[in-house]
C-alpha cells in the first residue's frame, strides 16, 4: 500500500503561527513533531512508500522533516487545484492494482490501535474495488465540517458544513460522520471514477502527469497545471460514484483547523491554560497561550492568545474559524504577514529580518553544511556580509575566496556572486542589504543547486 500524503494547504485558520511559507502542518506542535511527521510515522508501518504531493515551496520543508526515511517519492506542483488532481496525478505515476491511503498531512489522530482497525477494514473494502472514506464518529455538532450520511457502509449522501442546528440534528440522528478526509481505494479504480464523472479533470492530469519532468522527483508544468479544472475529490467523484463506502472511525481526530482545536489537544495547567514557560497567569484561566516571549495574563478567561516575533492575534474562544478573514485582510493588503514569517526556510538554510525599513534591510543567514545558495544577481541593492562563525566560500564575478569569522565582504549592484558553506558545521553571517528596493524578488538566479 501506498500513502499519498497531500501536504498542499495552508492553514489560514492558524494564522499567524501558520504562513504560506510555513504551514500548519509542518510546525512542531507537538513534542517537537510536526503534524507531517506525526502522519508518516502513524502510516510507515502499513505502507511500502510515502509519496508525497506538495509545492515547490513546501517540498524543502518536508524533506528535512523526514530525516532519513526510505522509500519516498515526490510530485510537486507549481500551484494548487485541490484535492482531485492531485491524487490522480499521483495515482497515474503508480501501478493500477495498488492500493493507496491518502491521508492530509495536518490531521492529528490519537488512538493509534483504533485507527490500525480501520486501515485493515479499509483495506478489505478497497480490494472488492470500493472506494472507501473514512467517517469520523462525531463527538459535539461542529459547524466547521462536512458531513457523511451513511446507512452501514453505504454512503447515501456528502453535506455541507452545516448551520449549529442542522450540526445538531446529524449528531442526534446517529447516520451521520464528520468527513475526514481521508480515503482509500486502488489507483485504478480512483482513475476510472475520475475518468467517468470528471473527464475534464482525468485528460488534463494526465497530459500534465505524462508532460512532467521525471528524475528524482516528479514536477509538473505551471502550464498543464493551469489547465487542470479545480476541484476536491469530494465534488468530483465522491459524491456521484456508486462505490463508495464509509468506514466508521473512532479513533480520536482533529483536523487540527482552528486554535480551537489546538487548545483541546494541548497540556494545560491547574487552570486551564494551555501550557507555556512563558506565561505569567494571575487569576487568569482556560486559555491558550501561543508566545516564545513572556506574555503576562490579568483577571481574563477563554481568550486565544497567540504571539510571534511580528504579528499577535487576540480572540474569543471559540471564534478561531473567523481568523481566516484576517488573512484575507491581509492578503488584500499585500501584506507579507500572511506569506512568510520573519525567519524563512529555504532549502540551503534560513534566513531572518533583523531590521527592515526603506533603503536597507539586515539579515542573520544560516547556510548548512555542504550547502550553497544560488548563483545570482540584484539590479537594486547591494550586499555585505559579516561572518560570524563558520567559514564561507563566496563567489564574486570569476573571483573565489574565504571570508572567515570577523571578517567581512563586500558585493556590488549587479554582480554575479554565491555563498557557500564548506564546513562541517553551520555557517552563520550578517547580511546588510543596501538601495532603493530591498524586496526578495529582486534576485535572479543563474545556476540553482535545487532548480528554482
Amino acid at each position: 500500500m501506498t500513502n499519498i500524503i497531500l501536504c498542499g494547504g495552508n492553514g489560514t485558520r492558524l494564522w499567524p503561527v501558520s504562513r504560506t511559507l510555513m504551514p500548519k502542518q509542518f510546525v512542531k506542535f507537538f513534542n517537537n513533531k510536526s503534524l507531517f511527521q506525526l502522519t508518516v510515522e502513524r502510516n510507515q508501518n502499513f505502507c511500502d512508500t510515502q509519496y508525497i504531493v506538495s509545492n515547490a515551496e513546501q517540498y524543502f520543508l518536508a524533506r528535512d522533516q523526514l530525516e532519513n526515511l526510505r522509500s519516498v517519492s515526490f510530485l510537486l506542483e507549481p500551484l494548487g487545484r485541490n484535492t482531485a488532481p492531485a491524487i490522480a496525478l499521483a495515482c497515474f505515476d503508480l501501478d493500477a492494482q495498488e492500493t493507496v491511503l491518502v491521508t492530509p498531512s495536518d490531521h492529528l489522530i490519537k488512538d493509534q490501535k483504533a485507527y490500525e482497525a480501520v486501515l485493515v477494514r479499509a483495506q478489505e473494502q478497497a480490494g472488492n474495488d470500493n472506494l472507501v472514506t473514512f467517517g469520523i464518529t462525531p463527538s459535539y455538532p461542529e459547524t466547521g465540517y462536512g458531513y457523511i450520511e451513511a446507512d452501514d457502509l453505504h454512503v447515501k449522501s456528502f453535506k455541507e458544513k452545516p448551520d449549529m442546528q442542522t450540526a445538531q440534528n446529524y449528531v442526534n440522528s446517529g447516520n451521520f460522520y464528520w468527513n475526514s478526509g481521508i480515503f482509500c481505494f486502488k489507483a485504478g479504480v480512483f482513475l476510472e471514477e475520475l475518468k467517468c464523472y470528471a473527464p475534464e479533470i482525468f485528460h488534463a492530469s494526465k497530459k500534465a502527469y505524462f508532460n512532467a519532468t521525471k528524475e528524482d522527483i516528479i514536477r509538473i508544468s505551471h502550464d498543464d497545471m493551469l489547465h487542470i479544472p479545480e476541484e476536491s475529490i469530494d465534488y468530483a467523484v465522491m459524491e456521484k460514484s456508486t462505490r463508495v463506502k464509509v468506514v466508521p472511525s473512532n479513533i480520536s481526530w482533529s483536523d487540527m483547523g482552528s486554535f480551537d482545536a489546538l487548545y483541546e489537544e494541548l497540556p494545560k495547567d491547574e487552570n486551564g491554560n494551555t501550557e507555556n514557560e512563558h506565561h505569567i497567569a494571575i487569576n487568569a484561566k482556560n486559555n491558550l497561550i501561543v508566545s516564545n516571549t513572556t506574555v503576562a495574563t490579568v483577571d481574563i478567561s477563554n481568550l486565544m492568545i497567540v504571539n510571534t516575533d511580528d504579528a499577535l492575534l487576540i480572540s474569543k474562544k471559540g471564534s478561531s474559524q473567523k481568523v481566516k478573514c484576517v488573512v484575507e485582510k491581509l492578503k488584500k493588503r499585500k501584506s507579507q504577514l500572511a506569506q512568510i514569517h520573519t525567519t524563512a526556510h529555504r532549502p540551503w538554510g534560513t534566513y531572518t529580518i533583523v531590521e527592515s525599513a526603506q533603503g536597507y534591510k539586515i539579515k542573520r543567514i544560516v547556510v548548512k553544511p555542504r550547502k550553497r545558495l544560488s548563483l545570482q544577481k540584484h539590479f537594486h541593492r547591494s550586499e555585505h556580509w559579516i561572518v560570524v562563525s563558520g567559514t564561507a566560500t563566496v563567489t564574486v564575478g570569476k573571483d573565489c575566496y574565504l571570508v572567515r569569522p570577523n571578517e567581512s565582504t563586500y558585493i556590488k549592484m549587479g554582480e554575479i556572486h554565491r555563498l557557500e558553506n564548506p564546513g562541517t558545521i553551520d555557517l552563520i553571517l550578517i547580511e546588510v542589504q543596501v538601495g532603493s528596493y530591498v524586496g526578495e524578488d529582486d534576485i535572479v538566479r543563474i545556476d540553482d543547486d535545487f532548480k528554482r
